[in-house]
């Protein structure tokens, strides 16, 4: 590989168009692709590298292992007014996932509230990319979902409960929106991947090794155990999500999620819930973003601690992120750009030339 592709900056419509064509040479649609591709830059944008593209040769791993289906066919059962079922055939996450939320919305727009449970789905990237789909269609949203065991329930040593990020999402007016996207975890469990591929140590208190010991080694702690935030708070958080997301749904549960790194055996069945909410259900639109915005100013207003510059609401650096990422680039490493452009090889397109045409 080109030792000046060692680190550089990517224009953001390069990678989609990268990204896209890796996940249409492995027998997605073009329409398909371009939402994962789409979707997967988008946590880059907001500095979520972890959930970007760096995954890319993994999911394409699982679609050629044959326990993502390519071409899905996700069905909708609607079962009551405002609530719905989505069966996501063991396709990519992401495409079952923005239809259960598009379906939330319908429901909510004619019902005040939809409630969308999903199964036979798989990781589903950054949850953050569904409350953020509701918000642009007007609505308050919250999206739950499990995932492969990544922490132990509190006092337990082994992996049981999945890092299950949960999101929520509530419009604003002419200020922010309220953005919420958290793992149950103290570090995302991609982080701990990403710093275990770059090897690179990550700080104590995050993660046990597989013999229970607290461990500082990003590679033993992938193969160990993540801790949850909070101790005893996180872990029953996170069984929720596994209530909620898992046991409610029909879908996989207590441990029985596949890993999407290790486990090729067959699909994953995670499942997902979403809820979305019409904001003029108790006071007018106008006055919900007015209060929305009072709120966002006041919370703004309030006192600094030492060490703080200003309050930000959730969701607004990563907004800020994108806002520079989508001006200056999105940052690769190098060992993300020659994962890419093995890929590539492999389906027979050279991605080089994109990728020497970055900014250095």
């Amino acid at each position: 590989m080109n030792a000046n592709l060692a680190k550089a900056t990517i224009n953001y419509k390069d990678l989609i168009d990268v990204a896209s064509k890796l996940f249409e040479g492995e027998g997605l649609s073009n329409a398909d692709a371009n939402i994962i591709a789409e979707d997967l830059v988008a946590a880059n944008l907001r500095g979520l590298d972890s959930h970007g593209i760096s995954r890319i040769p993994m999911y394409l791993e699982r679609i050629r292992r044959k326990v993502v289906n390519p071409q899905p066919n996700i069905t909708i059962k609607n079962i009551t007014p405002a609530v719905s079922l989505v069966d996501g055939d063991d396709g990519m996450g992401f495409l079952a996932a923005h239809k259960a939320m598009d379906e939330a919305v319908r429901l909510a727009k004619q019902s005040g509230i939809g409630l969308v449970g999903v199964r036979r789905s798989t990781h589903y990237g950054m949850a953050a990319l569904y409350v953020k789909q509701a918000i642009e269609a007007g609505y308050i949203s919250l999206a739950y979902t499990n995932s492969s065991p990544a922490i132990p329930p509190w006092g337990g040593r082994s992996t049981f409960l999945g890092a299950s990020p949960f999101a929520a999402g509530v419009p604003g007016g002419k200020e922010v929106p309220y953005v919420l996207d958290m793992a149950m975890t103290v570090i995302a469990r991609g982080k701990i991947r990403l710093a275990a591929t770059h090897g690179e140590p990550i700080p104590p208190g995050l993660a046990l090794d597989s013999e229970g010991a607290p461990t500082t080694d990003a590679k033993k702690a992938f193969e160990g155990v993540c801790l949850p935030f909070g101790g005893a708070k996180g872990s029953a958080l996170a069984m929720l999500m596994d209530l909620l997301a898992g046991v409610l749904t029909g879908a996989n549960y207590a441990g029985e999620v596949k890993s999407l790194y290790f486990d090729h055996s067959e699909p994953q069945n995670v499942g997902h819930l979403f809820v979305a909410i019409r904001p003029d259900l108790f006071v007018p639109q106008e006055e919900f973003e007015d209060r929305m915005d009072n709120f966002v100013n006041k919370t703004k207003e309030v006192p600094l601690a030492q060490g703080f510059d200003e309050i930000l609401i959730p969701g607004e650096p990563e907004e800020r992120t994108a806002i520079q990422r989508l001006k200056n680039g999105i940052p690769l490493t190098s060992e993300v750009i020659q994962s890419l452009c093995e890929e590539g090889t492999r389906q027979g397109m050279d991605l080089s030339s994109i990728f020497s045409n970055a900014k250095l």
